[in-house]
């Protein structure tokens, strides 16, 4: 009984750690991951690096043809940030 006592702290710990560290970030990655495979051709995105563009095609081995001021680029799905596209589209509210 003492022996356990004696690690229950660290127990506890690794418990915190994964429903508050780990546990989150499994599902974001999930949830990113389920962003890429939903892009489709005319989708306005915003890579992580703020470059803003039109997709133009999807390829199966990862990548897209995205159309920008600067011409036709060829990012990794990845390199598409989910929270930027998600202001970039979402409707826009009027202050009052």
């Amino acid at each position: 009984m003492e022996q356990i006592q004696s690690f229950l702290p660290i127990i506890l710990l690794f418990l915190v750690m994964y429903l508050f560290l780990i546990r989150p970030q499994m599902k974001k990655a999930k949830q990113e991951k389920q962003f890429a495979a939903q892009l489709k051709k005319g989708d306005k995105v915003i890579t992580t690096g703020g470059l803003h563009g039109k997709v133009l095609e999807l390829n199966d081995d990862g990548t897209c043809i995205i159309e920008c001021g600067a011409g036709k680029i060829k990012f990794e799905r990845s390199a598409i940030s989910m929270e930027r596209t998600a202001k970039l589209n979402a409707p826009l509210i009027e202050k009052k």
